[in-house]
């Protein structure tokens, strides 16, 4: 399947959760003698079989808790299924949570050669492509600074900047594109559609609709950890839409 860039087959996740009868040290010292330990597994992705094409962008949609993140963090192998297949064919840019690996003692300067190293760049590379990712991030003025003097909307338009620069052949994007004010998200946005134009893989978690609708051709909607549907992003984001006004109403 030379098409396939991401192909997952009957993976699940799962995650042991120890509860205990008591919150004091002293409580759980005494625990351990005098009780057992409640143990609740957490499925966190059950049986989920999707064909990612190359040139595709997937949105992924649902309610906190139903999965998105868990899988997108497989895709990019930050953490491992407990069951099933995962193949990945292509280079990946996994913008998760950006700037988390930024020191905070090092410049922006420095931390771009330390990301970009990881992401699988040469100096060189890095060095080359230096004042594009300064200048995509706005922070030609304080790019010398420690990134501990940054706000969270530098560090978040860094770790984009960094991300997209790598020229990755697959882009995992969890909800990055509320990153900074608004004129940085319509560049963010922007950068995408290039990737789009370019044949380069996408999958996007986003809560917002208008969003998915505007950016995926395709859409998977997760609820509590299966595929509930997939397909056609205007389809499935109606059904999502009208699952969740449901679930609202019978709130109330």
């Amino acid at each position: 399947m030379k098409d396939t860039a991401i192909l997952l087959e009957h993976v699940c996740k799962s995650y042991r959760l120890s509860h205990q009868p008591y919150s004091s040290l002293k409580g759980i010292l005494l625990s351990m003698f005098r009780y057992r330990r409640r143990i609740e597994v957490h499925q966190a992705l059950n049986d989920v079989s999707l064909t990612i094409r190359h040139g595709e962008t997937v949105g992924l949609i649902g309610v906190n808790g139903s999965g998105k993140s868990t899988l997108l963090a497989i895709i990019a192998r930050v953490i491992r299924p407990s069951a099933g297949r995962v193949q990945v064919n292509g280079r990946v840019a996994p913008l998760l949570q950006l700037g988390v690996g930024f020191h905070p003692d090092l410049t922006g300067l420095e931390n771009v050669y330390f990301n970009g190293i990881i992401l699988g760049l040469t100096r060189q590379q890095i060095a080359e492509r230096m004042p594009s990712i300064i200048r995509f991030a706005e922070l030609e003025e304080f790019i010398d600074t420690p990134v501990r003097a940054y706000s969270s909307g530098m560090v978040l338009r860094l770790g984009f900047a960094v991300a997209v620069h790598t020229d990755p052949e697959i882009i995992l994007m969890d909800e990055v594109l509320a990153v900074g004010d608004e004129a940085f998200q319509h560049k963010c946005l922007r950068k995408i559609q290039e990737f789009q134009r370019e044949g380069r893989t996408i999958v996007l978690v986003s809560h917002d609709m208008n969003q998915v609708r505007q950016v995926a051709t395709r859409t998977v909607w997760l609820h509590q950890g299966s595929v509930m549907a997939d397909g056609a992003t205007a389809e499935v984001v109606q059904q999502y839409l009208a699952f969740t006004a449901e679930m609202e109403k019978r709130a109330l």
